[in-house]
């Protein structure tokens, strides 16, 4: 069974629903369905044209709970359009996809949330980590967005910022999280950038090249997560460095800065740096700070106090850190590394231990409770 497969048609399956008359909601319950008879069908009799597969079966599961629904027995009429068995068109309506899942009639946390569920195929659990919230209320959120969009034309498009928004959350979860969808960000992110003269759009753009570049090394070879100042930096990709550094000074000239083009200015120094040693972190604070004004959000404040740890030292950075909330994800986790910077290895192994907890994935349990363990085990010597 290829779930990346399985994952990459869900789009177009989904919009050729949408464009056959299928109001969203209806859709992509009959197309999770069809995924679902995939994963049953597929190991003994995988189809040769997957997608159009998918797009028959979806059909038809969608018919079925249209006759099912006497409310909807107009939708009849619909048998008669059934697409054939075959080969279905080769388009890529992804980008569109997400414009029309950006529905005014949705909050922008809403259409963001429902369009991470239904075309990015992020779990319920990931986009409540990603939006700070228990997953209890993220799943009542979606089926929210879920009631609001039923039965709703979708021909108007949302705006630009509830996708870039989208996009900047699916990079993040394909770049550190449980599913590989930074790739097919940055594939969407171009088009966008291709179509809209945006300054965010490039912005956004060279923020996910930028992190991208890095990801070689961002693990080692058992899978065990290395730090960024312990990463080996020839294995960046200095060709995506180079572009993400070119579209942003192209952005930040025009004078419409916004929160992606400055933690695109952020993600810059670091890979500007020729060591850790020589990152200049404090131009690197000053790029923090005009981002929590930008945006005043928590985790940026975060990495802020981190920031000012490096370039004030860490007795600064503990005391920006503790004008926050420490049930802040990967507060502990911060507190350690700065307690340790300032020379505490009790309190650091401690809050080590305490992050490794917390952590929201196994590498990043591992790696901390790596850390607790040299620390402890340094101090037995």
């Amino acid at each position: 069974m290829n779930e990346v497969l399985l994952r990459s048609l869900t789009p177009s399956v989904l919009a050729i629903l949408v464009r056959r008359g299928a109001d969203f909601a209806a859709a992509e319950d009959a197309v999770q369905e069809a995924l679902v008879e995939a994963v049953r069908v597929w190991p003994s009799d995988q189809p040769r044209d997957a997608k159009g597969w998918l797009v028959t079966v979806a059909w038809r599961k969608f018919l079925d709970a249209t006759r099912a629904d006497t409310a909807r027995r107009r939708r009849e009429d619909l048998v008669d359009e059934e697409p054939a068995p075959g080969p279905a068109p080769a388009v890529d309506d992804t980008l569109h996809l997400y414009f029309l899942c950006a529905h005014p009639a949705l909050t922008p946390s809403s259409a963001v949330a429902l369009t991470l569920r239904a075309i990015g195929g992020l779990t319920t659990r990931q986009i409540a980590q990603a939006y700070l919230v228990p997953e209890a209320t993220m799943a009542q959120r979606i089926s929210r967005a879920k009631r609001t969009v039923s039965g709703v034309r979708f021909d108007r498009p949302g705006d630009v910022a509830t996708v870039l928004r989208v996009l900047y959350l699916v990079f993040n979860e394909g770049y550190s999280g449980d599913v590989d969808l930074a790739a097919e960000a940055i594939r969407l992110t171009r088009q966008l950038a291709a179509a809209i003269d945006h300054p965010e759009v490039a912005g956004l753009l060279a923020l996910m090249l930028l992190h991208h570049a890095r990801r070689a090394a961002r693990t080692a070879a058992d899978g065990s997560l290395v730090p960024l100042a312990e990463q080996d930096r020839g294995r960046w990709d200095t060709k995506s460095i180079a572009e993400g550094v070119e579209i942003l000074q192209a952005a930040l000239a025009r004078d419409r800065l916004g929160e992606f083009q400055a933690q695109a200015a952020i993600a810059a120094l670091h890979a500007d740096a020729p060591t850790a040693e020589e990152t200049d972190w404090v131009q690197i604070v000053e790029w923090y700070d005009e981002l929590a004004r930008l945006t005043d959000s928590p985790v940026v404040r975060l990495n802020r106090a981190v920031a000012v740890g490096e370039a004030d030292g860490p007795r600064a950075g503990l005391a920006a850190l503790s004008a926050l909330d420490d049930s802040l994800p990967r507060h502990t986790a911060v507190a350690a590394y700065l307690h340790e910077r300032d020379g505490d290895l009790a309190t650091a192994a401690r809050l080590y231990a305490e992050a490794a907890q917390k952590a929201p994935n196994l590498a990043e349990r591992d790696h901390l409770t790596r850390q607790a363990a040299r620390l402890n085990a340094g101090r037995r010597r």
